[in-house]
């Protein structure tokens, strides 16, 4: 088994219908967990890719009612970090 994670984020607030549907998305054959955060609008989405494939994910989220807007990286960007000058040589 090889578990896989997906980030959505989502416009509207869910209606009661659409959390209904996420809660029986549980029950895909797959599907490891659904995890919500209101505060950042998102939708994380476990499954096992032996099952599933994130195109699948992305249309079970789709149907369920919820306004998916974008797929979020799981890992926020880092800084970049810029090169130090190399040191002069002296002969």
């Amino acid at each position: 088994m090889t578990q896989l994670e997906v980030l959505y984020r989502y416009e509207q607030h869910p209606t009661e219908g659409a959390m209904f549907a996420l809660g029986k998305m549980r029950e895909v054959y797959g599907v490891r967990r659904i995890r919500m955060n209101p505060d950042w609008k998102t939708v994380q989405v476990e499954y096992d890719a032996t099952r599933l494939n994130k195109a699948v994910v992305y249309e079970l989220v789709r149907q369920t009612g919820l306004d998916i807007v974008e797929e979020l990286p799981l890992i926020p960007p880092q800084p970049a970090v810029e090169a130090a000058p190399a040191p002069a040589q002296t002969k």
